[in-house]
């Protein structure tokens, strides 16, 4: 547990390393922002020239209180370390507002997203937060049964209105580029970036598709029962988790066994479990011992 927890905090720590550079790297020099209370100490250091990170963790001290009365002891601890750690690394990662390596507001906006994302993403892959309007966005999901993507949309809506009216337009459309990026990359890294499918094949030949796939493919098979609404008839469905290279092989499988087959083929982000990084000779050897089994029962 408690290697656990060290690798945890390490990767929340390394993500908002990643996210503060970015924003000290790429958004400040060009004068853009980023969403939340980071974006309110944002505006506030443009116009006074009050540290990032120390208004940051000012900010989120009324939203820490209230989510400790509201959402409990445990959520808030995490919210916690979490928002200490993001706003001591955009104090630290100050001085690289001097090696701006960009002056072309469109490519800062795309790299300051990209590198945002991924230092968000890593942040929440890990359960962590770094506070702000997440906190908003948690309460009034839980008292008002409102979504917490459109409550912080809303928040950030209303930020980036005030942002064009003290800073001119220009930065603040470039920083909605910058944050549909940010948020793109946020959710391809807390999902995976593993591109997989899902195969469900429907037909009466379900057993020997499966067999072959598995032969074939080395990926495991899963049936799942069904009744057709309008047959009535019961049948099983054959159920795989592929690579992309291999859908064509598993539709040339299914349709040359069965060409009335029906295919279901939905994306799967991430796919975790034994069999599947690892296929190879284990299944096959499973799948042998079972059909000999099989086979010397029928015997």
């Amino acid at each position: 547990m408690l290697c656990h927890k060290g690798l945890r905090y390490a990767g929340i720590t390394l993500g908002c390393l990643i996210a503060s550079s970015s924003i000290n790297l790429f958004l400040v020099p060009s004068h853009m922002l980023t969403g939340g209370a980071t974006g309110i100490a944002i505006i506030v250091y443009y116009l006074t020239g009050l540290p990032i990170g120390l208004q940051t963790f000012a900010y989120n001290i009324p939203l820490l209180a209230a989510a400790w009365r509201l959402m409990g002891r445990r959520y808030t601890i995490d919210i916690v370390i979490g928002t200490g750690i993001f706003s001591l690394c955009l104090d630290v990662t100050r001085f690289l507002n001097a090696y701006a390596p960009l002056n072309d507001y469109m490519l800062a906006a795309i790299f300051g997203g990209v590198f945002n994302g991924l230092g968000y993403g890593l942040v929440f892959r890990m359960n962590g937060s770094t506070g702000g309007f997440d906190i908003i966005g948690a309460i009034v999901k839980k008292y008002y049964s409102l979504g917490m993507g459109t409550v912080i949309f809303g928040f950030n809506c209303v930020l980036m209105c005030i942002a064009a009216f003290l800073l001119g337009v220009a930065p603040a459309l470039f920083t909605m580029i910058c944050m549909y990026v940010n948020g793109t990359i946020t959710d391809k890294v807390v999902a995976g970036f593993q591109r997989r499918k899902a195969v469900l094949i429907v037909s009466d030949q379900s057993q020997l598709i499966a067999e072959a796939i598995l032969s074939e493919l080395g990926r495991g098979v899963t049936f799942l029962h069904g009744q057709g609404a309008f047959t009535r008839k019961e049948k099983n469905i054959a159920m795989a988790v592929v690579n992309l290279t291999q859908i064509a092989k598993v539709k040339l499988i299914a349709h040359t066994i069965d060409p009335t087959a029906f295919m279901i083929i939905i994306s799967a982000n991430e796919v975790e479990g034994p069999g599947f990084s690892q296929p190879g000779r284990k299944i096959l050897d499973r799948f042998d011992a079972k059909r000999d089994e099989i086979h010397a029962e029928e015997r």
